[in-house]
């Protein structure tokens, strides 16, 4: 601790510091407390990712990150399989200790890997030893750092917050009975609670709920720390709607760029109702979006016998779709004068009529409505029947699929999707959890973007063309064809357009003359592609959907907007990630701690040692309390 003017710096250090979130958040927490201004000074933020660490620098600006393996020899060798090389060497307190430049950090902030505690991790692997392993690095790197602290410095951080998904308080218990004993022991108010909302404490445009530990050292903070206020959630348009349009990486930087999905992709999310995923697509009125050909008038047409026909045309035959070939001949004389029988069907409980010796339907009634066949349930039980996998099979006979039950539900086939696979979000509503595995087969990373169409009635003279018989519309001052009604139809302007304007080039012909001014208004300069995407085809495609947005993913630059990082780096250019693909660059992202909220819990701990450091240790206040001193008085009746 250190003071400069009229600031009170409180050192903090991060372990499993990722690119930064926490970071970056506390290095803006502020308080004015007493005359002071109280802010973080940050030792080191520890992590064993060199790529993370690089990218820890460049969005916090400082150069505090310090590469280290905080696993022990069991953990490396379960989780990589094999040994590590010779130089590889467990961390001791002691590395702890010159890490964190020889202080004893107020606040300690731990946020350890949860992918063996997350539920996106079948039970199955989250057994094994290589996530239990990776799973102790939560217990271990509190130890070793209370141990660095406690044998080279003589004390222990004021504050410690370890954050983590919430499925830790199933998956993790004999973890998170370790961590307690740990820091019960050592003289600490522990608060453990797996609904923090950090949505709601940075006021992000997510859902994040998250597990969080706080710990206070009741000996150097004998006050409390109050809960940071709840700020109302933004919406995803809230967010994103001000950001530079999607795949202009120019202004977005390279994360901003869209994915190049399949095809049928693209389609599924255009079929997909705004807020909705993929069970949706088994409701889509399939019947009313397909391409229905209809025909030119006279396909089929039967003329009026009492009317002139019309014109004759080389296509002869009833199908064609430009000429007229069948009449309505009344000299058949199938009427009640002519043969009356002709496919009668007679009634059972009629007399029948004339047995002739013309025997055929079309030439007397030799038809009946028998009612002696009866249908009856069970006739023919096993056609088309789906046997449960676990029930004796029907009989088998030689009868093929449409006559026996030779079908069985398989419950073999565990193809389960996520609930949120293809889930589209709404732009008016906040955003589900940014999670580290989020494409839009496994999580709802997409948006209904309604930037694309313009709305009916707004601005209604935008490239109005005015008539010169008419009077103008009002001149306004934004004198701008986009804007007013700036355009006129000349008359006195006699000219007409080249023979190629508008011209459409066929795709297997030569093409014509390039000349210097070829666009689609002076010369043939378009063509009928025939190049349509096949299913499996990747690219970029704009479907305007029903509800007449553009159901498109979420850039990864969106998805930091949303974690609440900045828009742009210290160095001035858009925020990006160097050194990763962009599928890890979402998963450092989906990883990190929002700086909002990271902010925003900063803040209260702040306040907390600005009141010990007066000495206040009890004040009347209506904000809830996150860790209260412990209670160790017995309680008794008062008579």
């Amino acid at each position: 601790m250190q003071a400069i003017e009229n600031i009170e710096y409180k050192t903090s250090a991060f372990l499993f510091a990722g690119v930064g979130g926490a970071t970056a958040g506390a290095m803006r927490s502020q308080v004015e407390y007493g005359g002071k201004v109280y802010k973080f000074k940050v030792l080191c933020a520890i992590d064993s990712d060199p790529v993370a660490c690089r990218n820890h620098d460049l969005i916090t600006g400082e150069e505090t990150a310090v590469q280290m393996d905080l696993f022990k020899r069991w953990q490396y060798v379960a989780w990589h399989g094999h040994e590590p090389p010779p130089e590889w060497q467990e961390v001791t307190p002691w590395d702890i200790w010159q890490a964190f430049k020889q202080q004893v950090p107020f606040f300690l902030f731990l946020s350890p890997p949860c992918k063996g505690l997350s539920g996106l991790l079948p039970q199955g692997k989250a057994d094994s030893d290589k996530y239990q392993a990776l799973n102790y690095l939560t217990v271990h790197g509190l130890e070793i750092t209370l141990q660095a602290c406690l044998e080279y410095g003589g004390r222990l951080p004021a504050v410690i917050q370890l954050e983590n998904v919430p499925r830790i308080t199933s998956r993790g218990k004999p973890l998170l009975r370790q961590i307690k004993k740990l820091l019960t022991k050592y003289g600490y108010a522990v608060s453990i609670r797996a609904d923090h909302n950090l949505g709601e404490i940075g006021g992000l445009g997510q859902n994040r709920v998250r597990f969080l530990i706080k710990a206070r050292h009741e000996s150097q903070v004998p006050n409390v720390i109050y809960y940071p206020e709840k700020k109302p959630l933004k919406s995803i348009g809230d967010v994103i709607s001000t950001l530079p349009a999607p795949g202009d990486t120019d202004a977005g930087g390279p994360l901003h760029k869209l994915p190049r999905l399949q095809w049928k992709t693209w389609m599924r999310l255009a079929l997909i109702p705004s807020g909705g995923d993929w069970r949706d697509l088994n409701k889509v009125d399939y019947q009313n979006l397909r391409v229905v050909h209809e025909p030119r008038r006279g396909a089929f047409e039967v003329a009026d016998w009492s009317k002139p026909s019309r014109a004759v045309t080389s296509t002869a035959g009833p199908g064609r779709s430009n000429g007229v070939t069948a009449v309505s001949d009344p000299r058949l004389q199938i009427n009640g004068d002519g043969k009356t029988n002709l496919f009668r069907v007679q009634s059972s409980a009629d007399p029948a009529t004339c047995v002739t010796g013309a025997a055929g339907p079309n030439q007397g009634a030799t038809c009946i409505s028998d009612p002696a066949l009866q249908e009856r349930p069970g006739r023919h039980p096993g056609v088309y029947r789906i046997v449960r996998a676990d029930e004796p099979a029907p009989c088998v006979t030689g009868t093929r699929f449409g006559s026996g039950a030779i079908a069985v539900a398989d419950p073999r086939v565990n193809t389960k999707l996520h609930p949120d696979s293809y889930g589209v979000q709404d732009w008016d509503s906040t955003a589900k959890t940014v999670r580290s595995a989020n494409r839009i087969m496994q999580a709802a990373g997409s948006v209904s973007d309604p930037r694309v169409p313009d709305r009916p009635g707004r601005y209604t003279d935008q490239f109005r063309m005015q008539a010169a018989d008419g009077p103008a519309g009002t001149v306004t001052g934004s004198t701008d064809v986009q804007n007013g009604a700036q355009l006129i139809a000349d008359p006195r302007i006699k000219s007409a357009p080249r023979a190629d304007t508008m011209g459409v080039l066929e795709w297997d012909q030569p093409s014509k003359t390039v000349i210097g001014s070829a666009d689609v208004h002076a010369a043939a300069a378009a063509v009928s592609d025939p190049r349509i995407p096949s299913d499996d085809e990747r690219g970029v495609w704009t479907i305007i959907s029903q509800d007449g947005t553009w159901h498109r993913p979420l850039t990864t630059y969106e998805l930091a907007m949303l974690q609440s990082f900045p828009t742009h780096l210290p160095d001035g250019r858009p925020f990006q990630l160097e050194g990763c693909s962009d599928a890890k660059a979402r998963e450092y992202i989906g990883n990190a701690v929002p700086p909002d909220a990271a902010e925003a819990m900063g803040n209260v701990i702040l306040l907390a040692a600005a009141q010990a450091d007066a000495g206040i240790t009890f004040e009347m206040s209506w904000d809830p309390v996150w860790v209260a001193p412990q209670e160790d008085k017995i309680p008794a009746m008062v008579h």
